[in-house]
C-alpha cells in the first residue's frame, strides 16, 4: 500500500474495494504502459477509461487533427479543438482528467519506421487504426515484439472486439489472412456509423486492456465478439490459431501502406473514419491508372481543357456540402436501383468519363457498374474523391 500515494488511494478507491481487484490489481495498471493506436472514435473512449482507471504510462499515435465531423463521435474533443492536433488535444484533456499518469502524444503516423520501437516499448497495445495497412502492420509488430493487442472496429451500426496474440492465442491474421478485394467495403465515412458504437466498442477494448494489464477475467482471446446497436445482440465467434501466422521475424520492406490507398478520413495511423463484419470495414487498394486518377491528373486535365464528363455519385446532401464542377449527379443509391436511366440518357458512354465520391470507395464501384453494365469503357474513379479535392484547393 505504500506504492499507491494518498491521492491516489482517494481517487483510486472503487478500484481498491472491488473484490478480485484491489490494491494489488491497481499497482499493476500504475506500472502498466498502454500504446493507442489512433485517437479517432475507438482511441477517445478507449483513452478516456484507460486514463481515469489509472494507466501509468499512455503513448497515443496519431498524426490526424480534429474535423468538425469527428465531434460526433470522437468524446475526447470540444468545438474549441477543430485544426488542432488529435494527439495534443486528446493528451490536454487526459492529463486534466487524471495528473497523477504520464501521458505521450505522439503526432506521427504509426509506420514500418517507428512500428517495433513503439509496441516494443508497451506492454499492451489499444488498435483504434481504421484501415487495412495499420491493422496488419500492428498485427505484425505486436507478433515481432510479443505484445498482445486489443482489437476494435465499427461501422453502421455494428461493431467487433477481440484480443490477438495472447499467450500464443490467434494472430489478427487467423481471422483475416487477406483483405477483401478492392472497393468492397465502404468506410466510416461513405457508409456512415452509429455515433455511440465506437462508444461501446472503444470501451469494451480499455476493459479487455485493464483485464490483460491486471490479470483479472478471461481477455476476449480466441473469441471474435459482433455487437449490433440496433438489436442489442451479441454473438460471440470462436477463432482457432494457426501457428504459421506467429513465424514473423521482420516486417516485410514493403506491403502495408505502399499498396494501399487512403480513403477518406483514412489519413489518420488509426483513428476513425474506416472502421468491420463483412470481413472488415476498411480502405479500398490502390488500383491501376486505368481504373484510378488522382487529384493532381483532375485539374491537369481541367488546366489542359481537355474533354471529359464529371459524374457525382455522392447522395444529395453530400453534395449540398460542396462539389466539384461541372459535374452531373448520379447518386450510387440510385445507380445500384437501376433508377439512373433518365441521368444516363444525358450522358455519352463513349466519352472520358471521371466518377468522384467522398473519398473513392463509391466510385471505385460506381465506375465498375458504369464500365461493366452501361457501356461506360473509359470511366475512372477518383483517388481520394472530394476530400482530396477540397484539401488541394488553395483557400
Amino acid at each position: 500500500m505504500n506504492e499507491l500515494s494518498r491521492e491516489e488511494l482517494i481517487r483510486y478507491q472503487r478500484h481498491l474495494g472491488l473484490a478480485g481487484f484491489g490494491p494489488e490489481a491497481q499497482m499493476k495498471l500504475k506500472a502498466a504502459s498502454v500504446l493507442v493506436i489512433g485517437a479517432g472514435g475507438l482511441g477517445c473512449p478507449a483513452l478516456l477509461y484507460l486514463a481515469a482507471a489509472g494507466v501509468g504510462r499512455i503513448t497515443i499515435v496519431d498524426d490526424d487533427r480534429v474535423d468538425l465531423s469527428n465531434l460526433q463521435r470522437q468524446v475526447l474533443y470540444a468545438d474549441s479543438d477543430a485544426g488542432q492536433p488529435k494527439a495534443a488535444a486528446a493528451a490536454r484533456r487526459l492529463r486534466a482528467l487524471n495528473p497523477l499518469i504520464s501521458i505521450v502524444p505522439a503526432g506521427e503516423r504509426f509506420s514500418r519506421a517507428n512500428a517495433i520501437a513503439l509496441v516494443s516499448a508497451c506492454d499492451v497495445v489499444v488498435d483504434g487504426s481504421d484501415n487495412f495497412p495499420t491493422r496488419y502492420l500492428v498485427n505484425d509488430a505486436c507478433v515481432i515484439a510479443g505484445r498482445p493487442f486489443v482489437f476494435g472496429a465499427v461501422q453502421g451500426f455494428d461493431g467487433q472486439l477481440s484480443v490477438f496474440n495472447w499467450r500464443g492465442g490467434p494472430t489478427y491474421r487467423c481471422l483475416f489472412p487477406e483483405p477483401p478485394p478492392p472497393g468492397m467495403v465502404p468506410n466510416c465515412a461513405e457508409a456512415g456509423v452509429l455515433g455511440v458504437m465506437p462508444g461501446l466498442i472503444g470501451t469494451a477494448q480499455a476493459c479487455e486492456a485493464i483485464k490483460l494489464l491486471t490479470g483479472i477475467g478471461e481477455p476476449l482471446s480466441g473469441r471474435l465478439l459482433l455487437w449490433n446497436a440496433l438489436t442489442m445482440g451479441v454473438q460471440t465467434l470462436s477463432i482457432s490459431a494457426d501457428p504459421k501466422n506467429r513465424e514473423i521475424r521482420e516486417l516485410p520492406p514493403e506491403g502495408y501502406g505502399e499498396v494501399c490507398a487512403m480513403d477518406s478520413a483514412g489519413s489518420t495511423p488509426g483513428g476513425e473514419p474506416i472502421h468491420d463484419t463483412s470481413p472488415l470495414f476498411g480502405l479500398h487498394f490502390r488500383l491501376g491508372k486505368d481504373e484510378e486518377i488522382d487529384v493532381a491528373e483532375l485539374r491537369a486535365k481541367i488546366a489542359a481543357s481537355e474533354k471529359f464528363q464529371l459524374i457525382d455519385v455522392r447522395e444529395g446532401w453530400e453534395r449540398a456540402l460542396g462539389s466539384i464542377e461541372p459535374s452531373v449527379h448520379l447518386p450510387l443509391s440510385e445507380l445500384n436501383r437501376g433508377e439512373s436511366a433518365a441521368t444516363l440518357q444525358k450522358l455519352n458512354p463513349d466519352a472520358p468519363t471521371i466518377v468522384y465520391c467522398a473519398a473513392g470507395a463509391r466510385s471505385l464501384r460506381a465506375a465498375k457498374i458504369l464500365r461493366e453494365q452501361n457501356g461506360f469503357r473509359s470511366a475512372v474513379s477518383l483517388r481520394g474523391g472530394f476530400k482530396d479535392w477540397t484539401a488541394s484547393t488553395p483557400r
